[in-house]
């Protein structure tokens, strides 16, 4: 498959295979989650996938798909607005000095040393696009590739809200690029190789990841927490306090906004749209099951177990 030692042809892949090759090595959607830009995923669940402890995920896989529907169109489009070619690469170029560091391009710029990535958003996220404006996790995903490739520049078009096209050139810059790989280079070998976590963050990743390593307690083993541990559990009362404070703030403009709307199920104001809408859920009533078909009630109840943990201050 190999075509040469710095690229790797992907033009037979299924698309199963191309996520697995991903796994392989840092490619450039990596770069912002290592670098933590990314809004939708975390380092740890990047870590969690590179070390295969977890299938790839793609995110919004409805997205996902439209995304990729609409490449071609975004790439024809920049053609047309730019007098531009751009061809296809059907390659996983790879560093020539760390190899797990690799690059999956959309297109080439046929005639400029120059990449173009071609992308879709929602119209919500207009304002990242503004101006001058390029949101930084693509700003980073672009470098990458410059220094991958050695290309000198690189082209982002986007295709927002399904009716709004815009496209932005982007230099090169080395020093940004060094700070990425630099970044790469320690996620790759600190973490991923050496099997050990990034730094624990709030992601449902974690919290699952540690529910699932640590199942089994031992009912009889205490331990004495390190010191600094005292630090972590005076701001974790602080945070409970300022929690209870927001939460009761968060409530009063739920109750305003819903003494403002009465029987209306739509509000707007601005760039804001406010809904109150009736949702309807059929559950089983355990209780009347319970008292009504006990035998019955018997036969479906499920045990489960967890750990909880509790957090006090002792007296």
């Amino acid at each position: 498959m190999a075509m040469n030692q710095n690229a790797i042809s992907t033009k037979e892949m299924s698309r199963h295979e191309w996520l697995q090759a991903r796994t392989k090595g840092i490619g450039g959607s990596d770069a912002g989650i290592i670098l933590g830009l990314n809004k939708y995923k975390t380092p740890f669940e990047l870590w969690l996938e590179k070390t295969g402890q977890v299938d790839p995920q793609e995110g919004d896989s409805e997205a996902i798909y439209w995304g990729n529907q609409m490449e071609n169109v975004v790439a024809k489009e920049f053609e047309k607005r730019t007098d531009k070619k751009v061809r296809r690469s059907n390659f996983m170029y790879i560093h020539p000095d760390y190899p797990f560091i690799r690059a999956n391009v959309d297109r080439l710029v046929v005639g400029e040393s120059a990449v173009l990535e071609c992308k879709t958003a929602s119209a919500y996220l207009a304002k990242e696009w503004a101006g001058d404006e390029v949101p930084a996790s693509y700003l980073v995903q672009v470098q990458h590739y410059l220094g991958v490739t050695g290309k000198e520049k690189g082209y982002i078009a986007v295709l927002i809200g399904g009716n709004r096209f815009v496209w932005k050139e982007i230099e090169r810059d080395d020093e940004l690029i060094s700070m990425i790989f630099q970044a790469e280079k320690d996620f790759w070998e600190n973490n991923v190789l050496a099997g050990v976590a990034p730094e624990l963050d709030g992601s449902s990743a974690a919290e699952k990841y540690l529910a699932e390593k640590y199942a089994k307690s031992d009912p009889d083993k205490e331990i004495v927490l390190p010191k600094d541990f005292n630090a972590y559990l005076e701001e974790y009362f602080k945070i409970k306090e300022n929690e209870k404070l927001i939460k009761a703030a968060k409530t009063e403009i739920e109750n305003k906004l819903k003494a403002e709307l009465k029987e209306a199920e739509i509000g707007r104001v601005g760039d804001y749209i406010v809904t109150w809408k009736k949702q309807v859920q059929k559950r089983v009533d355990s209780k009347a099951l319970r008292e009504k078909f006990p035998d019955i009630h018997q036969q479906v109840i499920k045990e489960t177990s967890f750990r909880k943990l509790a957090v006090k201050e002792e007296k």
